[in-house]
């Protein structure tokens, strides 16, 4: 799984901000900056400081991206699900 902030780091851009600043101002940890720089999950919590503080919502701030592994083991056709159509 990748979990990329982009998203956040180019609103920071936007408002001028830096990291630090946002920590100082959400009350984030060091830690956890340093996870989201990582592309590491964190708290819904924690995204939702920081929504709170630059008015946004979860999409302007995260993007999930499968891996390549996990889209080769992820492939299910149809047959894998119960038909909802199916006659009795």
């Amino acid at each position: 799984m990748a979990i990329s902030y982009n998203g956040l780091w180019k609103l920071l851009i936007d408002k001028g901000m830096k990291k630090g600043d946002l920590c100082k101002s959400t009350g984030l940890s060091s830690s956890t900056m340093a996870k989201m720089t990582n592309g590491e999950s964190v708290n819904l919590s924690v995204l939702e400081r920081i929504c709170e503080k630059l008015d946004c919502d979860f999409a302007d701030l995260v993007n999930y991206k499968r891996t390549q592994e996990e889209k080769s083991s992820a492939r299910w056709s149809n047959s894998h699900f119960p038909s909802e159509n199916k006659e009795d």
